[in-house]
């Protein structure tokens, strides 16, 4: 299992050296810069390993402008590769009341419409690894396994290079041989360069 992550961060790694924008211009080079770096707040509501629980947590993304999927006179398709980690802190409540503390790391596509306008549509897929880490207990303690999110959100633009960002996703995990639907919105500030 713990080649997942590797595997995943060499591939996100591969795709950002040999898609990165060159001196010689081989690709289209967004005006506001090929990369971006986004953080901010994450609400996450889980139900795993019999836990029903919320994180209040941080997230932090990185991408990389890969290509113009579709290009027009007044808007474009662009795709990124995008590497995330969300880390999230709460409790399960009840009795016993267990710390549950959340990670997700992934990486994958990364999908807008760019165009004049000052709201910014988008979409991503990111598979990748979920862990998470309760109050040790005789039912639940560490426990990683295959997880994904897939969502969207609107980048408002502030001005050049700073956007606010608001996103929703669904969580999917997968323990003990069954599959788990949880969600997460979230906010912050995206930083293009």
């Amino acid at each position: 299992m713990r080649k997942l992550p590797v595997l995943s961060g060499g591939m996100l790694f591969l795709i950002i050296i040999f898609t990165a924008p060159s001196a010689h211009g081989q690709i289209f080079q967004p005006d506001r810069g090929p990369y971006q770096f986004g953080f901010g707040y994450q609400y996450q509501h889980y139900n795993v390993l019999g836990q029903k629980f919320h994180d209040n947590g941080y997230n932090a993304d990185f991408s990389v402008h890969v290509v113009d999927w579709i290009t027009g006179a007044s808007l474009r398709l662009a795709v990124a590769a995008e590497g995330t980690a969300v880390m999230g802190f709460g409790h399960t409540g009840g009795t016993p009341n267990l710390d549950a503390k959340s990670l997700f790391i992934g990486g994958g596509p990364h999908v807008s419409i760019e165009s004049g306008s000052r709201i910014e549509p988008w979409l991503h897929v990111l598979p990748g690894l979920q862990h998470f880490r309760f109050t040790q207990s005789s039912t639940v303690g560490s426990n990683s396994a295959f997880g994904f999110m897939a969502g969207g959100g609107l980048d408002f633009r502030l001005n050049q290079r700073v956007y606010w960002r608001i996103q929703a996703d669904y969580i999917g995990t997968r323990f003990h041989s069954s599959e788990q639907s949880n969600f997460s919105v979230g906010s912050g500030i995206v930083l293009h360069f």
